[in-house]
């Protein structure tokens, strides 16, 4: 498609031409794909990516300026949907493995006749940084300053975490 004729369509797109965003969307599709295909290295990855890529492309067609090329703007939303991506795959990934080392810690619990698996699950209900802090503090028994160094954060943070951390603890344990 030449530059003039990319143009013409993308300016009738904006306008509300549904057929002219159809034919631009289906000239830069098999590109999308391609594209898509090699960074992903998953092929039906790839489609669903397209696919939303898409769609974001009909929804903000309006926000397009012609600063760059179309096939750059769709290829700049199609990476930043991977990234997205990418990163909630990481998060449910974390999740999952807290939550299977969790069920080993009870399992681990029970199995040494342990009763403080109450607390177990009250500590996995804080965030990393007060649970790192009130265990580096009240299981390994380190003064404010260690912790901080550990951490790499000011001894005060450090208190006020393990403080935080501590007032969540009971609220959890009480109820």
């Amino acid at each position: 498609m030449q530059d003039s004729e990319e143009s013409r369509l993308i300016e009738q797109a904006q306008g509300g031409d549904k057929q002219a965003l159809q034919l631009l969307l289906q000239t830069h599709y098999t590109f999308l794909v391609k594209y898509l295909v090699k960074i992903t290295l998953q092929p039906y990855l790839a489609e669903d990516l397209a696919q939303e890529t898409m769609l974001r492309c009909m929804e903000k067609i309006r926000l397009y300026h012609d600063k760059s090329r179309f096939s750059t703007w769709m290829m700049t939303i199609a990476s930043r949907l991977f990234i997205d991506y990418t990163r909630k795959q990481k998060r449910e990934r974390l999740l999952l493995e807290q939550e299977q080392s969790m069920r080993k810690l009870k399992w681990q619990g029970h199995q040494g006749g342990e009763t403080c698996m109450e607390i177990w699950e009250a500590l996995a209900a804080l965030d990393e940084e007060r649970r790192v802090s009130v265990i580096l503090k009240h299981y390994y028994g380190y003064a404010y300053e260690e912790i901080g160094e550990i951490l790499g954060i000011p001894a005060g943070t450090v208190k006020s975490r393990v403080h935080n951390g501590l007032k969540a603890l009971r609220k959890e344990l009480e109820a």
